[in-house]
Parts: C-alpha cells; sequence; structure tokens
C-alpha cells in the first residue's frame, strides 16, 4: 500500500532497501520503528504529559477540559474565544476555531465535533503511532492570538528534528490572509527551498528574540527519537507548546528542488530500527 501511494503522491517507485530520500525513510519509519511512547506523544491531550516529564510544562497552552462527547461540553462556561480538537486529529484536520463565542451553532457545533471521533481508525497512510491511541476525545483549549496582528494567525515554528537536533524550521506566517512558508536552518540562514506546493516569498521572518530558547526546547522534546517534528508558537515572547509530528505529510512531502529530499534524508539515521539489504 505504502509503495502505491508513494508512487501516486510524488511519482517516484518507492526504495525500501537502499533508501536514501528522506520521504522514503518516513515510509521505513512507519513500518519498523516501534517506540510505544509514540502512543502518548501523538495524542493530543496524553502528549501534555510527556511535556511535563520533560520539565517543559511551562510552555502547555491553557487547557478548558477534555470529553468523550462533545455534550459535554459546558459552552456556557467557556470565554468568548476558544479552539476545539479532537485528540487524534492530524494535518490541520478536526479543529473549530472560534472566535466569537455569541456567533456559534452550539448544536451544529456538537454535532460537527462528533462527527470527527475514531476517524483515525481508518489510518489510510499506515502510521503506525497513532494505532496505540486508546479513544478519540475532544479537547477544549485556550484561543491563542498575536495583539499586534489578530486576524493574520500566530505565527507556526515547524522544526525538523534528527535526534535531538533540529535541522531545518518551517515558518508558517499569515495563515488567514495570505499563508507564506519559509524554510531556515538552525542558524536562521533562509534556504532556497519549497515545501509542499507553497510558494517562495522574497521575505526573511524575524527571529524570534528568545531563539536560543526555542532551540533548546526542541532539543529536549526530540532528543529521544530518530526523527520528529516539534511544532512552536512565540507570542511575544513567550513560547506555546503545538504538538508533536512523526510522520509530516504522511511522508508525501514534495521538496522543489528535489535533491533536497536527498539532503533531508541524509540527516535521518534510520540504523536503529532498520537495516538496509
Amino acid at each position: 500500500m505504502l509503495k502505491l501511494q508513494y508512487r501516486i503522491q510524488l511519482g517516484y517507485r518507492l526504495n525500501l532497501h537502499n533508501p536514501k530520500r528522506y520521504t522514503e525513510k518516513i515510509q521505513l519509519y512507519k513500518m519498523h520503528y516501534r517506540n510505544p511512547e509514540l502512543f502518548e506523544c501523538v495524542d493530543k491531550y496524553e502528549v501534555r504529559k510527556f511535556v511535563k516529564k520533560k520539565g517543559l510544562g511551562e510552555i502547555l497552552n491553557e487547557l478548558y477540559g477534555v470529553y468523550d462527547d462533545a455534550n459535554e461540553i459546558n459552552f456556557s462556561e467557556l470565554p468568548n474565544k476558544f479552539v476545539i480538537k479532537t485528540t487524534d486529529g492530524s494535518g490541520g484536520q478536526n479543529i473549530l476555531v472560534c472566535e466569537d463565542k455569541t456567533n456559534l451553532d452550539i448544536s451544529r457545533t456538537i454535532e460537527n465535533v462528533n462527527s470527527w471521533l475514531d476517524k483515525k481508525s481508518i489510518n489510510a497512510g499506515r502510521e503506525w503511532a497513532y494505532t496505540g491511541i486508546r479513544k478519540s476525545r475532544v479537547i477544549v483549549e485556550k484561543y491563542l492570538e498575536n495583539p499586534t496582528q489578530p486576524k493574520a494567525g500566530i505565527q507556526d515554528y515547524k522544526f525538523f528534528c534528527f535526534s535531538g537536533k533540529p535541522y531545518i524550521i518551517c515558518v508558517d506566517s499569515d495563515r488567514f490572509i495570505k499563508h507564506k512558508r519559509n524554510i531556515y536552518d538552525s542558524d536562521w540562514n533562509k534556504l532556497d527551498v519549497q515545501f509542499n506546493d507553497y510558494p517562495l516569498v522574497d521575505i526573511i521572518d524575524k527571529r524570534p528574540d528568545n531563539w536560543k530558547e526555542m532551540l533548546t526546547v526542541v532539543e529536549k522534546m526530540s532528543e529521544d527519537f530518530p526523527f520528529v517534528r516539534v511544532d512552536l508558537y512565540n507570542i511575544c515572547g513567550r513560547i506555546y507548546f503545538g504538538e508533536l509530528t512523526f510522520y509530516p505529510s504522511s511522508g508525501y512531502c514534495k521538496f522543489v528542488p528535489d535533491n533536497f529530499d536527498f539532503i533531508l534524508g541524509n540527516q535521518f539515521d534510520i540504523s536503529s530500527f532498520y537495516l538496509s539489504k
């Protein structure tokens, strides 16, 4: 199945015997890396325990509640702005952002959110980490926003980390007005690389003043895994945890130029769970 999906998505034959590309190694990661800690890390509620074990509880967003069913949510007790998501959602799916509760159709919201539950059991991408989620639940969190530019959305810093070392950072900005994505190395040098069809933009994002602190956070979060993407937000100098992702785009990432797939693959040491044949 992975060979078929890979060919359809990327147009290449998947080499599982002598993988060189990052996208190939992610497929092997799905197939062979069996660290049970991943089960906790991909659950958007349980991952909070992992973050606290790393001594980083202060970067967790405020949690209003976790529920087995959206009917359990007491909307009258929620603030005017909040975010609802399922604990097993991925790829930006199964998220409801409420910016004004007075305009929210609560009955339709409950019906919509409940329709998301337990969809991960389908697991079309064969992503092993999600097979350990015991139950799809609903969480409600504080709505994070940039007070200086609330309509643009907050910047999302996605750190691609290999054995505890961040190698590239995707910076997503202006997501609600004109989504931009730039890629930087760990020294904040902008790379001439396009990722998943996001157009290259002729700007350089400002490096956060607490950049070294962000690097320390992601190194702690990623040190136990051959690869993980650590997502953080940084609002007015405060760092917030986003999520941990072990199979970005299910491994079907498109890079321009194509050779960046090999450059990234060279950082991914798979010898701890797979030996090339």
